[in-house]
């Protein structure tokens, strides 16, 4: 597989960030298994445990920790919907780096809130990520800083892969994992991770049908930019294909499903009622795509990724009116 990291690069990472980050939880839960069903065995990967409530702090403490002392006095910077700035952000008030994090105007004000909190520098600009994208890379260069990609960072997908190293050692006898597709650095870390480890386990991604421009790119061959974007689920809420993750996830992906932004609230409303944990839209599309594949994985043993927990208020109160 034409991986952009390494699987010593995810050994790296993950001693890097151990010192700062426990493992999360892997855990079973009978109902979970019965409402999917076709004797599948389910474990939930709770990445929404960490400090931030997302697998990116992982990213943000794997790219930190690496940079010299002279990248670390300069700072770093990036451009994000919530998650990545917060695990950015997170990672820089630990180890005393200066970070600013750039995001949308009329970015979700909870998520910009929780960047505040870690003590980093808030810029609102541009009308979606590519828009804010632009505005990030040019105070990049005026300033000098380090800028840290949410997906082009071989850092970032190398600390994404600590997930499927861990989820591996919790339960060696996992079949395959399901894992909500954004930019790709959890679904090529796996890869990268399982290629060495477990080559048995298969790796299947979601995306959201607001958001096609992963799957479509993954189904035609091709890396597709500037696609549409119409989906809650902010995690995936991409609109192009990445460079760095592209061929990895082409040539590795077993199979990659897109899923309704009802059937995404339909999951998100049974993993709160089972698991009692609060998903975002990106931590439920697991579920959502393992009630799809289910009769493809009947009798396997599948992780899903609770990957972040950070839903705002807005989108609570929508799925429990569907309740």
């Amino acid at each position: 597989m034409p991986s952009p990291i390494s699987y010593a690069d995810v050994l790296a990472a993950s001693e890097r960030i151990r010192p700062y980050l426990p493992p999360t939880p892997l855990r079973e839960y009978p109902q979970l298994n019965a409402l999917v069903g076709h004797d599948i065995r389910v474990w939930v990967k709770h990445e929404n445990h960490h400090p931030t409530q997302s697998f990116k702090i992982r990213n943000g403490l794997s790219v930190v920790t690496a940079l010299t002392a002279e990248e670390r006095a300069r700072g770093a910077i990036g451009a994000s919907t919530g998650n990545h700035g917060q695990g950015v952000a997170y990672a820089g008030k630990l180890l005393g780096v200066p970070v600013a994090i750039c995001v949308p105007e009329r970015n979700n004000p909870e998520k910009n809130a929780a960047i505040r909190a870690y003590g980093a520098e808030l810029i609102e600009a541009g009308a979606n990520y590519d828009e804010t994208m632009v505005v990030c890379a040019r105070i990049q260069a005026e300033r000098g800083m380090t800028l840290v990609h949410s997906t082009n960072n071989r850092n970032v997908i190398a600390g994404a892969g600590t997930m499927t190293l861990e989820i591996l050692e919790q339960e060696p006898s996992v079949d395959a994992i399901i894992i909500a597709l954004g930019g790709g650095s959890q679904a090529v870390g796996a890869l990268t991770v399982v290629a060495e480890r477990a080559p048995h386990v298969k790796v299947y991604a979601v995306g959201a049908e607001g958001a096609p421009a992963q799957y479509e790119s993954w189904r035609q061959g091709k890396r597709l930019t500037g696609q549409k974007i119409g989906t809650f689920a902010e995690g995936i809420a991409t609109g192009s294909a990445y460079e760095l993750t592209f061929d990895a996830l082409k040539a590795g992906l077993a199979d990659f499903i897109t899923v309704s932004e009802d059937a995404i609230y339909d999951s998100l409303r049974d993993l709160i009622r089972i698991t009692h944990n609060v998903p975002e839209g990106a931590g439920a599309a697991g579920l959502t795509g393992l009630r799809v594949l289910a009769p493809q994985l009947a009798g396997k043993r599948v992780a899903i990724i609770l990957c972040g927990g950070n839903l705002s208020m807005a989108s609570l109160k929508v799925a429990l009116q569907g309740a």
